[in-house]
């Protein structure tokens, strides 16, 4: 698929050097080792946390419609970061066809990118995890989430995506020194509605911090433990 006046994303000169996190998934959740050996969960894992039991007992009883949300979220993805990466020719399949073509006026505010799918992780909050963008979107240097959906969503059903962003923002913050700006979270759904969330991260912290609380007293500990 060729996109007529595609535009041509500046990407900025890496400044800074994200090394690879190895990341391992078990029935407890995705967790980081960060370049000092530290063991962090992941920032999903932990904003999920709350809504854990829901989406497994979801999963349980739509196993085909999981695995499809699943893959078309990944190839979605895909395609955004070819998109954002100047490729000329895309590949989408199936259902994010559409919902890349809806999302394309929203990814043209963006410019300046920073950093597309690198891993970030904090000491501060003891998180991991991999950013999908870290760019100026309409100008202010921001942290970018892109979601398919099947429906529009409420923000009141999204806390855990504002969080997940805030969450991103300490973490370029605290490796790199560079202030966030705004939080952006894009959702693209099948139903055909696009959405724009543009937030102010500081006002997700107390909520942020808040989650991460609750994870720690549900596992008791701060950190992934360590095997024997």
């Amino acid at each position: 698929m060729v996109v007529n006046n595609k535009k041509t994303f500046h990407h900025v000169e890496k400044q800074h050097a994200f090394e690879p996190l190895e990341c391992v998934t078990t029935n407890e959740g995705r967790y980081y080792t960060t370049p000092d050996g530290e063991r962090y969960y992941s920032v999903t894992t932990v904003t999920g946390h709350k809504k854990k039991k829901f989406f497994a007992e979801w999963r349980k009883n739509n196993p085909e419609e999981s695995k499809r949300v699943t893959v078309r979220g990944n190839y979605l993805h895909s395609i955004i970061e070819d998109y954002l990466n100047n490729k000329e020719e895309l590949e989408p399949k199936g259902s994010e066809v559409l919902l890349f073509k809806q999302m394309i006026s929203q990814l043209n505010n963006i410019d300046n990118i920073h950093a597309l799918e690198v891993p970030l992780y904090s000491k501060l909050l003891k998180l991991a995890g991999r950013v999908d963008c870290i760019a100026e979107y309409n100008g202010v240097l921001s942290v970018i989430d892109f979601k398919g959906s099947s429906k529009e969503k409420r923000p009141s059903d999204i806390d855990n995506y504002f969080e997940q962003a805030t969450a991103y923002a300490i973490m370029w913050k605290e490796l790199t020194g560079e202030s966030i700006g705004q939080i952006v979270v894009l959702i693209s759904s099948e139903d055909g509605t696009v959405q724009e969330f543009v937030e102010n991260p500081v006002n997700f912290v107390p909520s942020l911090r808040q989650t991460i609380n609750d994870f720690r007293k549900s596992t008791q500990h701060d950190t992934v433990p360590q095997q024997d």
